[in-house]
């Protein structure tokens, strides 16, 4: 009796004790057009970001975190929703988020969450403002605009000083009793490069990627992007040094994340790895041991289940996103044999070119990525710098067959492959495409494989990637 006593005594405390105990803040900082290679902790001896670096020393360094799109929209999409963008109609870059479709923010503000977004524009009310008087009538007739409604707070501002000041003023607007949920976002480093960041790299000194062409422009271009982090740097620093100072740190999970990768060669817009692969960087106090990585598969889907889960709230069944809580806590994890994403209309304009307009798939496993090009007769067309001179000067360069053989068939060969796989430990710089060859057969047909379950799951309205029999034989390509 006096055991049973002593056992329910013991178990109630415990409760008590965890009763009392402050609810989880959350807050995900997001850079905006960042590829993984870029920041100090991932190796990079050329970059100086020192802020990020001691961030990264004090949590998790994700080294194969993946977006669901190389492009903005699509990507904050499955970031707020748990969910693949064609999964939620949100493979159009302009549209705006279904009403419907629920976020996780609003599943902690229901559980009595404070709940916001600041700093750039989180794209998620479609392209209103620049957009034909016809768009903004069907957005007021609709009342397509929701985010106002689904949070507390929703304000929006270029540049750091601005994200700064939200960010403290969402603080001092939260109510004391409650914990609050935030997602800020940095412009940096998106273009234009004209960012006056408190270091200079030397475009002589940096390495370049091994898909870069070689030249004075194309150098100073890449220093520019290496000065915009150094300035996001700095903003991340400011961030972080504000939530110590009013005493939030220590109850608080902060993600470090880039939204798509770089606005840079084979990167933002396409489903290579600088489009795709981004840097992703966890601290949580007492939770996530200091100075660990891991190699786990991370998708952008995976991010919210995993802050509900960690706020200690049900994840919805709608999302696929998996939550990696476990590996956080550095408990048994079973993480994801694949990843996937995709590519779809970019920004307003009608399909002039593959930057405007593309549609592409891509399934990436631990060793291996298959891109699936639906438009592979368009050629490759850069994202945000085709107007700037170091892309004018390749032009001319290959103009006039002045241009290395390499940079010709990576950037102007006059259509693309429909399948490309890469072995990323052997080829990380996706230089040799192994699709329809001999050796790479049976990881091809594994990867065709994966990418048609999903899509099939999601309900893709693109042509499937393995095609059907027909005479007992393969039709198409």
């Amino acid at each position: 009796m006096l055991k049973h006593f002593l056992t329910l005594t013991f178990s109630l405390l415990l409760a008590a004790l965890h009763a009392a105990e402050p609810q989880l803040n959350v807050l995900l900082i997001l850079s905006d057009d960042h590829s993984y290679p870029h920041v100090g902790c991932y190796g990079n001896k050329d970059i100086l970001t020192p802020n990020l670096d001691k961030f990264a020393a004090e949590g998790m360094r994700f080294d194969r975190a993946y977006v669901t799109s190389p492009q903005c929209v699509p990507s904050r999409a499955s970031l707020f929703t748990g969910r693949a963008p064609v999964d939620i109609g949100m493979s159009r870059f302009s549209s705006p988020l279904p009403r419907a479709i629920k976020t996780y923010p609003e599943a902690l503000r229901a559980a009595g969450w404070f709940t916001g977004v600041a700093g750039r524009t989180y794209h998620m009310d479609g392209a209103v403002t620049a957009s034909a008087p016809e768009t903004q009538a069907v957005f007021e007739k609709h009342k397509l605009v929701t985010f106002p409604d689904r949070l507390d707070y929703v304000k929006s501002g270029s540049g750091s000083e601005a994200g700064l000041a939200q960010f403290r003023e969402f603080l001092d607007l939260k109510p004391a009793e409650k914990p609050f949920f935030l997602q800020l976002c940095s412009n940096d480093p998106h273009r234009p490069l004209n960012t006056q960041g408190p270091v200079k790299h030397d475009p002589a000194k940096i390495k370049l990627p091994a898909h870069y062409p070689d030249t004075q422009l194309v150098r100073e271009d890449f220093a520019r992007y290496y000065d915009e982090i150094a300035h996001l740097d700095v903003f991340f620093g400011d961030v972080m040094a504000e939530l110590e100072k009013r005493g939030l740190a220590s109850n608080t999970i902060v993600a470090f994340m880039g939204d798509n990768g770089c606005s840079q060669f084979r990167g933002k817009g396409t489903l290579f790895e600088f489009g795709i692969h981004v840097p992703l960087l966890v601290r949580w106090p007492g939770k996530v041991k200091p100075g660990s990585a891991t190699a786990e598969l991370i998708s952008g889907e995976d991010i919210a289940p995993t802050f509900l889960e960690a706020a200690g709230l049900p994840v919805s069944p709608e999302m696929t996103g998996k939550s990696f809580v476990k590996l956080l806590r550095g408990e048994p994890f079973e993480g994801r044999q694949f990843i996937f994403a995709e590519r779809g209309a970019h920004g307003s304009n009608l399909p002039g070119n593959s930057a405007d307009f593309d549609l592409g798939r891509v399934v990436v496993s631990k060793t291996h990525k298959l891109i699936y090009n639906a438009l592979g007769e368009l050629p490759y067309w850069p994202v945000d710098f085709a107007k700037d001179d170091l892309w004018k000067e390749l032009v001319t360069m290959h103009e006039a067959g002045k241009l290395d053989a390499r940079s010709e068939n990576l950037y102007f060969a006059p259509k693309r492959p429909v399948f490309e796989l890469y072995d990323l430990e052997k080829d990380p710089g996706e230089l040799n495409n192994l699709a329809g060859t001999t050796e790479a057969a049976s990881v091809e047909r594994e990867l065709k494989a994966a990418m048609q379950e999903w899509m099939i799951l999601q309900r893709d309205y693109l042509p499937l990637p393995v095609p059907p029999l027909k005479g007992g034989k393969r039709s198409g390509k």
